[in-house]
């Protein structure tokens, strides 16, 4: 008897192109756990998410569809091993999503330490869109739709899982059926979830503009690498360098796979006589082994929108006859199929 398989979701919204922080802190997992075969894999582009602080925009959604497309595909997202769908295709999302908001408080919503961050870094002081206030309880209702057990997150969502599982004890509770799946989630490896942007801020951002993104040429990954921080007293070649809090050490401990020359050229650099410009050169040249093939693969891919709209809709397809199922068991356990 074959061992039945976990679910699990994970998506983006589509706001822009992926960039290397998004490959090291969910792609290059995704596509891994793809590959064992034991999870039914849903990869959702949350659009309607994004159009929550972005509805004024909503080309900028609209254009970024294929941009986030094209880098799952190119990064080893199989579409014969995992659904890729779009989050506003999916109707039966939108009514969970009402069903759910009755069954949490204003209160418990503003107490979310994701949500009150965001709010905090977006500026939206009491302007708040009422759709991003109550996002977490649409993500619920992404996850409970497709019976995810498993949800690859970063450590900072963690609240947002915690609010859908809590969602899922209320529901079931009062409507007295085990409907819905309480989801878990799978975090990065500690010090693996985020990279440093090329400014040395503590995060990679589209915003900030301090990203290398995994459609970026050859060239213009070189400049962006050569303007990377690294130690501010590392004036002379001959001066001792700090590999601590140096950004350009930083990217060659997660994308070198040579961790013995990594160990040697930070011996060199601390006690002096390895300059930047040469340590610069040798982790464009890693990156770029890593980049090349993504590149070449996005290229094809790109050439060929055709198919990737074919992949999104058959995607979204089958996301929805899933989703649709849910929804049917839902609306029974309320009480609300009159007609059958």
């Amino acid at each position: 008897m074959a061992e039945e398989k976990h679910v699990i979701l994970t998506g983006d919204r589509p706001t822009g192109k992926l960039h290397i922080g998004h490959y090291v802190g969910s792609l290059k997992n995704r596509v891994e756990l793809q590959n064992t075969g034991k999870y039914d894999t849903f990869i959702m582009i949350a659009d309607q998410q994004a159009l929550t602080d972005n509805a004024r925009d909503p080309e900028k959604i609209r254009r970024s569809l294929h941009e986030v497309a094209l880098d799952y595909l190119a990064v080893g997202i199989d579409p014969k091993k995992s659904t890729i769908l779009v989050q506003s295709q999916i109707p039966a999302l939108s009514e969970l999503t009402m069903h759910y908001l009755n069954l949490v408080t204003v209160a418990r919503l503003r107490r979310n330490p994701t949500v009150k961050t965001e709010i905090k870094q977006k500026k939206f002081g009491e302007s708040v869109p009422a759709g991003f206030f109550t996002y977490p309880v649409s993500q619920a209702a992404d996850i409970t739709a497709f019976k995810a057990d498993t949800v690859p997150v970063g450590d900072d969502q963690e609240p947002m899982l915690e609010q859908t599982r809590e969602i899922v004890r209320t529901f079931n509770r009062i409507y007295q059926q085990d409907i819905l799946v309480e989801p878990e989630g799978v975090f990065p490896p500690k010090g693996q979830g985020r990279i440093p942007g090329l400014d040395g801020n503590a995060k990679m951002s589209k915003s900030l503009g301090n990203a290398i993104y995994l459609s970026d040429d050859a060239d213009t990954v070189q400049k962006k690498v050569m303007s990377m921080y690294t130690d501010p007293t590392h004036i002379k070649v001959s001066d001792p360098g700090h590999v601590e809090g140096n950004t350009v050490f930083t990217y060659l401990d997660i994308f070198d796979p040579d961790k013995e020359q990594v160990a040697k050229l930070k011996e060199q650099y601390q006690a002096g006589g390895l300059g930047d410009v040469k340590i610069k050169r040798y982790l464009n040249e890693v990156l770029e082994a890593k980049l090349a093939p993504i590149r070449k693969r996005r290229e094809e891919y790109a050439a060929n929108l055709d198919y990737v709209d074919q992949v999104l809709k058959e995607g979204s397809a089958r996301a929805n006859e899933v989703a649709n199922q849910t929804l049917k068991e839902v609306r029974d356990a309320i009480g609300i199929n009159y007609f059958g």
